[in-house]
């Protein structure tokens, strides 16, 4: 089972990168150049990170030709995916969770640097449950009810 107090304490620091680049840039640009200032500011605040890494999912554990790519992977299990838009839709998340479960990574924070005051969602996957599970512990998905 996941311990959820763990996974949070790994997000703190890279949420801070999140809201610094907010609040330097403010809202209204598009988002490869939010990408780019967290990049920036990852750098700076020395939180080891790939920018759009590249995977490919396997089916029956053969990988298939299909490419995603994440828009971060920090501290190696945190994936951060960035969005610029006028509202978060229920698309952009489902993106993350599968993000999540393909790669099997326990952490996923979403945000959309678009609004006045950012927007920062973090989920937790639970490999052993296949559960996503918001930051107040409840269950947001289950992927073994598919």
């Amino acid at each position: 089972m996941i311990n959820l107090d763990i996974e949070k304490k790994k997000m703190y620091d890279i949420v801070g990168a999140i809201h610094d680049v907010h609040r330097f840039l403010g809202p209204g640009l598009n988002e490869s150049c939010y990408q780019e200032a967290m990049e920036l500011q990852l750098k700076d605040v020395s939180i080891s990170y790939k920018r759009e890494m590249s995977f490919h999912p396997s089916y029956r554990g053969i990988e298939l030709n299909a490419t995603f790519r994440v828009d971060f992977l920090c501290k190696g299990d945190v994936i951060v995916e960035c969005k610029a838009v006028p509202e978060l839709s229920p698309n952009h998340r489902a993106q993350l969770f599968n993000y999540m479960r393909l790669l099997e990574k326990p952490c996923g924070i979403l945000v959309n640097f678009l609004p006045k005051f950012d927007v920062v969602e973090r989920y937790f996957y639970d490999k052993e449950s296949k559960n996503i599970i918001a930051v107040d512990g409840h269950i947001i998905k289950n992927f073994q009810e598919l």
